[in-house]
This record gives structure tokens, sequence and C-alpha cells, in this order.
């Protein structure tokens, strides 16, 4: 085997890619590049790869000739049909035993498919998670592989060399098979939409309601994440820091208040769906960026109803407003770990919640000091029933829910939507009334369709005649 041959391919160029082959040179490795715009390969080899131990192919038979044996391609392109298409190139280059690791986000099912194709031409096949954005990818990710246990242990040595590091080891484990990884960077993406839905509602309740601006608020941010040490936290107060060129005002008053979404999250929501889970603040952050995104008819109907905010409302409640945006963190981190819980057991992935904290506490972009206590929860209670309950957070529940109800409480009567504080606390009241009103819908079911109920008295299945229909 050539000396001269490469340890790693990487395809596509755009900056995730470049800054992930960057990283895997920095730690020793030989790293070959390719992108269908040869142009953008040669910029990289000519500036940012130049004097590094990087080389640039411009075919795939290149790229394919240019790699030890068994050969490791990581794909670095689009999710969707691009992935489908490169794949479909590499394969005649590639021989039984090769690797190829997808590091977008594809939907879990489409990794499903992939693995099993490529399963049954004996190309091994990694789903892998990659988050923490471009600087991520550059000076260390978090990263959630899982597919063939085989090529996770040739890519082991890469991984944990490119991956941020915390005292508990590198960010990266083998979360299980087929598309366990890609469905764990779903979730995460999911988690990732309520806290940042969260934050900026604490947000739009300070300016709005205490008229601060940007500067105090910047402060404010900043010390509340003394607590959260969150990377959401951290790039919120240096944004409200931040001042436009153009104007001198604050960077962040400029923007259009129109959030896009890629559909990460929306995934996570329409299979809980499915699995018949109920996680209300993630769903609340996906309908709060669709409902951003429809300005023209905000406009048309605020115009109309428009709401006038009074503060009546000392600055005491801005402490309160501190303390629901940590609970209802957690809330959207308990929902998030119950359908990872909940999946795992139906897809049967064998995922470990304590590790998913794990490599969830650097490097990716819903990393916080809460993923310490929520590692430790699951690492004692494996099967716990949810995070609510845990040792690790139990007064935190105690003495902050009832702040998290006054925020809610109070903002609701002034008329400043506030969905993902709303679904928290909602979730969190729903998850601990021991009776709901289901017994009347379900009553409901039965007397227009015969559904039938279960009754609490005694075993079985019931329907009740609640209509003459000979008399109809």
């Amino acid at each position: 085997m050539s000396l001269e041959k490469c340890d790693i391919g990487v395809v596509g160029m755009a900056v995730m890619g470049q800054n992930l082959a960057l990283n895997i040179e920095s730690k020793g490795y030989k790293v070959a590049v390719y992108n269908r715009d040869h142009d953008k390969t040669k910029k990289f080899i000519e500036e940012r790869a130049s004097n590094k131990n990087i080389l640039g192919t411009y075919t795939y038979e290149e790229l394919a000739k240019s790699l030890n044996r068994p050969r490791k391609i990581m794909l670095m392109v689009k999710a969707g049909k691009p992935v489908d298409d490169v794949i479909e190139q590499l394969l005649p280059n590639l021989e039984k035993g090769d690797i190829i690791i997808d590091g977008g986000n594809s939907h879990y099912k489409d990794t499903n498919r992939r693995f099993k194709y490529l399963q049954d031409k004996g190309i091994r096949f990694l789903g892998t998670g990659i988050s923490g954005g471009e600087y991520g990818a550059l000076h260390g990710p978090s990263i959630m592989p899982g597919g063939d246990k085989s090529a996770y242990e040739e890519m082991k040595d890469i991984f944990e060399a490119i991956a941020a590091k915390t005292e508990d080891g590198p960010c990266v484990a083998y979360l299980g098979p087929s598309s366990s990884g890609h469905y764990v960077k779903m979730v995460h993406n999911g988690i990732e939409y309520a806290i940042m839905e969260l934050i900026s509602e604490a947000y739009d309740i300070m300016r709005k309601v205490f008229r601060l601006s940007a500067d105090e608020m910047h402060e404010i941010f900043k010390k509340w994440n003394d607590e959260h040490k969150s990377y959401l936290m951290e790039i919120t107060y240096k944004i409200l820091e931040w001042k436009d060129e153009e104007t001198g005002k604050p960077l962040v008053d400029v923007i259009l208040d129109s959030a896009q979404q890629k559909g990460t999250g929306k995934w996570s929501v329409q299979d809980a769906l499915d699995l018949n889970i109920s996680i209300p603040t993630i769903n609340a952050a996906v309908n709060a960026r669709t409902l951003s995104a429809i300005k023209h008819e905000r406009l048309e109907i605020g115009n109309i109803f428009d709401t006038p905010v009074n503060n009546s409302l000392n600055n005491d409640f801005i402490n309160s407003v501190r303390d629901a945006l940590y609970i209802a963190t957690i809330i959207a981190y308990a929902e998030g770990m119950k359908l990872l819980q909940v999946a795992s057991s139906e897809y049967g992935y064998g995922l470990d919640l304590s590790e998913v904290a794990r490599i969830w506490e650097d490097g990716c972009i819903i990393r916080s000091a809460l993923l310490k206590p929520i590692q430790k929860s699951f690492k004692s209670k494996p099967n716990l029933v949810n995070l609510i309950i845990s040792e690790e957070f139990r007064k935190d529940f105690e003495n902050r829910i009832p702040k998290l109800r006054e925020v809610v409480s109070e903002i609701k009567k002034i008329g400043i939507p506030i969905p993902a504080f709303a679904s928290a606390l909602d979730y969190f009241d729903g998850l601990r009334s021991k009776e709901l009103p289901a017994n009347l819908i379900q009553a409901q079911r039965d007397f227009f369709g015969a559904h039938t109920y279960q009754r609490k008295d005694k075993e079985g299945i019931f329907h009740t005649e609640w209509q003459d229909i000979h008399n109809i």
C-alpha cells in the first residue's frame, strides 16, 4: 500500500466540507477532496489548503484511486437527491468493504434505504449527524454516527481525533444500527428549534414589556448564561451587542422577523406524531417559525387587531422570566429524550441516552451545562420514564414551575405570543395530571363512530348505543 495514498476522502467543498477536511488534516491524516465544481476544488487547494496534506481530485475515479483500502469517503453534500446521485457515481469505483459516510442532515428514512441498498452491494454505510456548524466542523464538532458497526470501528480514530473533547472524552460514539445517527441528529435539531424559540420569546418579553435596549438585554443574557453555559445563549448575547455598520443600530433590530427552516425540526414533529409521542414545545417552535414567515398576513391582521403593550409588571418579573426560561429549556430536552427513548425501542436502535447526552456536551449547537445532569439521570436510570422526574431536576421543577406559570399567565394577559413557554407549561401540567378530560373525548368518539371505550371499574372493551338509529 503506497504511503502516498490518502486516509479519507471528502466529497463536497462548501464551507462545512472544507472545514471538516482541514480539521481531519490537522490531526495528522492525509485527505483527498472532490467537488463537482472543479474550480471550487482548485480554489480550496490553492488557498485554504495550501501547503497542507490535502489532495485535490477531479473525478470520482481519481478520488477512489487516491485512497487507502478500505476506502473511506465522507459525503458533505446537500441532503436528498444529491446524496443518492453521489453514491451512484461513486459505486463503479468502489470495492466490497469500502465505506461511505453521509455527514449531511439526511432524513432517517433515506438513511435506512441507503443502508440496505449499499449493504446489498457489499459497501459499508454510516449515516452520521454532525453538529457545531462551520466553526465546529473546523475546531471540533459533536459527531453522531450510526450504521455498520465495523465501519465505525474503521472510522473511530478519525472521528475521535476531530470531535470536540470534554473531561468525559471525545464527543462521538457509535449510536446504533441503520439510521440511528441521523435520527439522533434530527431530534437534536428539534431540541435546538425549541431552545431558540424559548430564548427568542424571553427576548420579546424584555423588549416589548420592559422596553429594554439590545445592549441591556445583552448584559442580562450574558449573566443568565453563567447558569446555562449554553452555546445558544452565548451567541444570543453576542448578537445583541452587534451594531449594524450602515445604520449604527443594533443589527438584530434591522433583521426581518421572518425565520427560515430546513426541515429537521419539522421531521422531529412528524415522527413524534407517527409514534404517538407528545413534544409540544418542539412543535410550538416549528409552528412559530412557520407563522413568522407569513409577514404580510401578520401586518394585515395586526393593523386590525393591534395589541398595545402596557407595562404593569415590575422589574423583578425579569427574574421570573429567567427561571421560566431555565425550566422550559429542561422541558425541551425532556421532550427530545422521550422521543429518542420511544424511537429507539420502535426502530431497534438500542440507544444509550446517557451517551447521547455525553456527546452533546460540547461541539454541538445545543451544548449546555444541563447535559451533564441529563447524562447522569439516564446513566443511573436508563429506563427513566421522563426527565422531569429525575432526581437531578426534581428540585428545579418544584422551585421554578411557579415562575413559568407566572410568566405564561401575565404575558398572556398582555397579548404577546409565547407559544413555546405556554406549550412547555402545558406539557408539564398534562404529565402531572392524574385525570385528563380524554374520557369525554372517548365518549364522543363512541357516540358518533362506535369507536368503543374502556372503563375504570372493570376490564374489557365497551360500546354504548347512544342514539336510537332506528328512529333517525
